[in-house]
C-alpha cells in the first residue's frame, strides 16, 4: 500500500500541471488569432464572459516605399488589470516587436507576457517597414483584457484593422489625367484640319 501512495501523489501532481497548463497555455502570446485569418483571441484562448475592451491601432495611415512606420496597438477597458494581443499584416511588410513586452512568433507580433493595465489602458508598440513599392497593407489587430485570476473565464477581446497606404497605394490613384481636353500637342493637328476645311469651302464659293 505504501508503494502506492507515492504513485496517487505523482499522478496529482501531473493532473495539476495539466489543468494550470491549459488556464496558462497563452500567457506567453499567441499567434494567428489578430483576426486576419478568422481567428480571435476569444476564438479558443479566452472566453467572452467579461466586459469587451476597446482596441485600437494608432499610427500613420501613410508610408513612402521603404519607411518605417511606429504604430501602437491599445487595449482600453475590459476586466482590465493584464492584457495581451496579436498583430499581423498582409502584402509584404515587415513587422517589428518595439519593446521586451512583445515578440515576433510565425511572422506575426504578440506579448511575451501579460502586461499590466495603467490609467485604464495597456499599449504595445511595434513598426512596420513598407514595401518597396505603392501598395495599400491592413494591419489586423486582436487585444485580450483578462482579470489576472489565472483562468480563461472573465476575460474578453476585441479586434481592429488599420488601412495604411503605401506610396501611390498600388495604382489606385495619382497621374493626371488629360482625357477630358485636349493636350497642347493634340489641338495643332485639329487645328490645322479645321483651317484645310475653312479653305476649301472658300474656294468653292469662288468658282
Amino acid at each position: 500500500m505504501q508503494s502506492f501512495l507515492p504513485s496517487l501523489k505523482v499522478a496529482g501532481v501531473l493532473a495539476a500541471c495539466l489543468v494550470s497548463g491549459s488556464a496558462f497555455a497563452y500567457a506567453t502570446g499567441q499567434s494567428n488569432y489578430s483576426g486576419k485569418s478568422g481567428q480571435t483571441c476569444s476564438s479558443g484562448c479566452h472566453s467572452r464572459s467579461g466586459t469587451a475592451p476597446t482596441v485600437t491601432i494608432e499610427g500613420p495611415a501613410t508610408l513612402n516605399p521603404g519607411q518605417t512606420g511606429s504604430y501602437t496597438l491599445v487595449i482600453t477597458g475590459g476586466p482590465g488589470v493584464r492584457g495581451g494581443y496579436n498583430v499581423a499584416v498582409d502584402g509584404e511588410a515587415t513587422l517589428t516587436a518595439g519593446g521586451s513586452d512583445s515578440k515576433k512568433l510565425s511572422g506575426e507580433l504578440t506579448h511575451s507576457q501579460p502586461k499590466p493595465f495603467t490609467d485604464g489602458s495597456v499599449r504595445f508598440a511595434f513598426s512596420v517597414v513598407a514595401p518597396s513599392t505603392g501598395t495599400t497593407l491592413t494591419l489586423f489587430g486582436a487585444g485580450n483584457s483578462t482579470n489576472g485570476n489565472g483562468e480563461d473565464t472573465g476575460d474578453a477581446s476585441a479586434g481592429t484593422q488599420l488601412k495604411v497606404k503605401v506610396g501611390d497605394g498600388g495604382g489606385d490613384g495619382g497621374g493626371d489625367d488629360d482625357s477630358g481636353g485636349c493636350s497642347a500637342a493634340g489641338g495643332a493637328p485639329l487645328l490645322g484640319a479645321a483651317l484645310m476645311l475653312l479653305g476649301a469651302r472658300l474656294r468653292r464659293r469662288d468658282e
